[in-house]
């Protein structure tokens, strides 16, 4: 457990509480009861899990030793001192300077003349560095001498070079005023979850990150070094990194260690960036943007600056004013004056703050830059590439991790008494049985016990199928041969229980440069008098790139027209290998049908009747301006919970709390309620993409706009709400023969012993089978339980759900309707008309301004137009896939 936090002036005497060095306690030791006085933020822990086959699973974390003496907290002020604006300085700068601090300007101090309770004679006394995290915390294992009132102000000085025909410049001088803060720390083993114990495990995590935080670029949790890196072109490349961060358990405190990659800037010649061609003024903005704040040396100068902005004209017409009142050009400044001619005269500058304009070619990229924009979309999939690394590759690049790490070289580590157990942990697992799936009547196999995560159509009938009684095909590529292509792929759907009416549809060949909704809209025009009813489904095959054309069609369909739409890749559904039963899976749902259904589960006990809901928010990339934040929540209709429907919403970006959740919650249940369902007795939300930061917000704002919702259209349902993670950094890997065939562990591996939180009822859970690289389980937490679930009752109802996909015969990574959500989100560029031209990309121009901001987030919302009646209810806002399809 985490060391204590010496307290404030006034506090309590310093006991020096239990011993906690050493293993930890033995596995199955620690008791299920949680004590009252310990806080919690959601709910604690009933009991473990006892379902399913135990296996032992090894786990990227490895057991930790900690001190169990006292550590004092001091907060970090760091700024310029001809600024004293307080204006953020970057964290490297900020930890160099604390180092230059510690070890050059204040030695002294950090040389106590008393250490753990001992007074030290002169002799004795030894440096002992301190932690910092770069921004405001440090830590000690001894009290500063700051003087009576814990708080003292130093000032570093850092020369600087100026250009070689110059005198040097002043030098930098920063002042650090450090205070000491008062904090306190509970007893070892009942973790409450309050300031005190957060702020010791952060401690602890600023002393494993110090060492390597000096070495190499970083970023909040990882360090990045270039011994494996690769070019992605366009002035990038992607380095491997290293994760690491300190968390509780139940028995132990482990260190969580895992790969993590960053891209950035390549280093060498700024000149390379650019492509050959002259650049206009548009992309000489978005290569701006693409430069600003990155740091360049000049030739012949040690110095590194950031870039503060481009030149709009070549260097051979960028002219400037010297100081006898004089003009002339950049290029003639630099051949007459400083003796370089250049070779690329035409070429723009770049501009720094002090208003000095140099060459492009004269600049030079510094190494280890990390960029921290969003990634261009054209590397998107190379990063991806990169990033995956089957199970067995991915435990031993962790285990190298360990060794560029070197916890035992380091001095802080050391410092701070702890140390690294070099070996992964191994934790107790459990397998769960997968549900037992039903399909429909005619089915050979009516019923199947799906085999991690995967199972076939292969005499299988839809539980409910529809008919395709008029349907159209329009084509974006010039082979004549789709239309019959698609046309048998269609009519093949009856082995699945589909009957395809319309034998002979209609077929449109178009191009992509054309007007989508015109082209769309005359051709159900034509079907309709032709075949005298208008078309219940468009097909369109999209060409390499056509991801225009899927908006405009999914706009036309979804919410213009109210007509179901399939869009197929044309590379993918002209091969030989039929795709009829991956298509027939999203159309039937798309027509009002159902798949499968779970066989018996207690989401669908008649007896107590059940809704389930999942809610997403997807934000723009971090810093633009003026970009909205998507929301989706979704809510089943049926009884047997395989039914969705979605309402959505555009609300201020970056924003993680659902500002309309109660009016989108009535949305919801007034629908199922005039569908004549019985009024639920239980409401499951789970929630996705909420950070553990976030959790008491979500109980505190969301939780009751739930509630209110329920009471609005007088139901009153016991609610349990449930946090759902991915973004985070627990692999598990198997022991030898209990993986998959990808090397991943089984579907239904479940832990909630020896790697979940100390207090609070949470456990980990992989729903799907492995397909490329390492797969990542889902965290769950129960923030809220009114229903009283299980351990067991809850993990088999989170493993059940992922299996309810109805777009697929595989399980998904986390539950069905949270999967739905994500996919709404994901969709919400579909409900404005394509001829706005509203830029989605997340690498678009920001607005500059808060004003400016404002009007085009105001836009975003009023141009956001609602699903068409005719489509409400019939899953047409889940599109994309969880997996390769030739179907989107």
């Amino acid at each position: 457990m985490p060391p204590r936090i010496a307290p404030g002036r006034g506090a309590g005497p310093r006991g020096r509480g239990p011993n906690t060095r050493g293993r930890g306690a033995a596995r199955g030791s620690v008791p299920v009861a949680i004590a009252e006085h310990v806080k919690t933020v959601g709910v604690k822990r009933p009991g473990y899990g006892t379902g399913g086959r135990t296996v032992d699973t090894i786990v990227n974390a490895f057991d930790i030793r900690i001190p169990d003496g006292i550590i004092y907290h001091y907060d970090v002020f760091i700024v310029l001192i001809v600024m004293m604006d307080s204006e953020k300085l970057p964290a490297k700068l900020n930890l160099e300077l604390f180092n230059r601090l510690q070890m050059e300007f204040a030695s002294t101090v950090f040389t106590p003349d008393a250490y753990d309770g001992r007074k030290l004679e002169e002799k004795d006394r030894i440096f002992h560095p301190a932690v910092y995290d770069g921004r405001k915390n440090a830590f000690t294992r001894f009290r500063l001498p700051l003087g009576p009132n814990d708080s003292r102000e130093f000032k570093i000085t850092m020369e600087r070079e100026g250009p070689p025909s110059q005198a040097a410049p002043p030098p930098k001088v920063y002042q650090i005023k450090l205070t000491k803060e008062s904090a306190s720390f509970h007893e070892s083993g009942q973790l409450s979850q309050d300031n005190a114990v957060l702020t010791s495990i952060m401690a602890l995590n600023i002393v494993v990150r110090m060492s390597p935080n000096l070495a190499f670029p970083f970023n909040s949790r990882s360090f990045f070094t270039p011994e494996n890196k690769r070019s992605i072109g366009g002035g990038m490349e992607i380095w491997r990194g290293y994760f690491q961060s300190i968390r509780p358990s139940q028995d132990r405190m482990y260190l969580n260690v895992d790969i993590s990659s960053a891209v950035m800037f390549k280093e060498g010649p700024l000149i390379e960036r650019l492509s050959g061609e002259r650049l206009n003024d548009r992309d000489r903005f978005f290569l701006q943007r693409f430069l600003a704040t990155l740091k360049v040396s000049v030739r012949g100068q040690s110095r590194i600056r950031p870039i503060h902005k481009l030149t709009a004209q070549g260097a051979n017409k960028t002219i400037f004013t010297l100081r006898q009142g004089s003009t002339m050009s950049v290029a003639d400044y630099f051949r007459n004056v400083l003796n370089t001619r250049l070779v690329y005269p035409d070429v723009i500058c770049v501009e720094f703050a002090s208003g000095a304009q140099i060459p492009l070619e004269l600049c030079s990229v510094s190494r280890g830059q990390l960029m921290r924009k969003q990634i261009p979309a054209d590397k998107t999939k190379p990063v991806l590439e990169f990033s995956k690394l089957r199970p067995e590759e991915r435990l031993n690049s962790i285990r190298h991790g360990l060794e560029v790490l070197k916890h035992g070289q380091s001095d802080y580590v050391r410092e701070f008494g702890m140390s690294v157990n070099p070996e992964p942990i191994v934790v107790q697992a459990r397998i769960l049985d997968p549900p037992l799936l039903s399909y429909g009547q005619g089915s050979k196999q009516p019923k199947i016990l799906p085999k991690n995560g995967q199972w076939n159509m292969l005499d299988k009938k839809f539980y409910l199928p529809k008919s395709v009684k008029s349907w159209i095909i329009l084509v974006y590529e010039p082979q004549e041969h789709f239309g019959k292509l698609i046309v048998d792929k269609m009519v093949k759907t009856k082995d699945v229980g589909m009957n395809v009416e319309d034998k002979q549809p209609q077929l449109f060949y178009e191009h992509g440069h054309g007007n989508i909704t015109d082209q769309l809209s005359k051709a159900c025009v034509s079907s309709q008098q032709k075949k005298k009813q208008p078309p219940s489904l468009i097909v369109v095959v999209l060409p390499e790139g056509g991801h225009h054309i899927h908006t405009a069609v999914k706009h036309f369909g979804d919410v213009k027209a109210g007509i179901a739409t399939q869009c197929l890749k044309s590379y993918l559904c002209a091969r030989a290998k039929p795709h009829s039963k991956a298509i027939s899976t999203r159309v039937n749902v798309k027509l009002g049908g159902i798949n499968h259904v779970l066989d018996k589960s207690i989401l669908n006990d008649p007896a107590i009747p059940t809704i389930v809901m999942g809610a997403d928010v997807k934000h723009p990339a971090p810093g633009t301006q003026g970009k909205p934040s998507y929301v989706a929540v979704v809510s089943s209709m049926d009884i047997k919970t395989v039914e969705y429907i979605a309402s959505t919403r555009v609300q201020t970006g970056r924003r993680e709390i659902i500002a309309d959740l109660e009016a989108m919650v009535i949305e919801l249940l007034t629908i199922v309620k005039e569908k004549g369902r019985k009024a639920p007795v239980r409401l499951i939300f789970y929630r996705d993409g909420v950070s553990e930061a976030e959790s008491q917000h979500v109980l505190d704002r969301e939780l009751p706009m739930v509630k209110s919702a329920c009471k609005a259209v007088g139901i009153n349902p016991k609610i349990t709400l449930i946090i759902v993670r991915k973004r985070h950094h627990i692999r598990t890997f198997p022991q030898r023969g209990e993986g998959d065939r990808s090397g991943n562990c089984q579907a239904g591996t479940t832990i909630d012993k020896g790697l979940g939180h100390p207090t609070d009822f949470d456990y980990y859970q992989m729903s799907h089978g492995g397909i490329l690289g390492t797969s990542r389980p889902a965290h769950y937490s129960v923030l809220f339980d009114e229903n009283n679930f299980s351990a067991d009752t809850m993990e088999n109802m989170s493993f059940s759900l992922p299996h309810l996909y109805a777009r697929s015969t595989r399980s998904v990574a986390i539950p069905t309707p949270v999967a739905y959500a994500h996919l709404a989100c994901n969709q919400a560029k579909c409900h404005y008309d394509p001829r706005l031209n509203l830029d989605f990309s997340d690498t678009a121009t920001q607005a500059t301004g808060s004003a400016s901001a404002e009007t085009q987030l105001e836009k975003y919302k009023s141009e956001y137009k609602p699903i068409h009646k005719n489509q409400a209810g019939l899953m047409c806002e889940f599109e994309g896939s969880h997996h390769t399809s030739s179907a989107i």
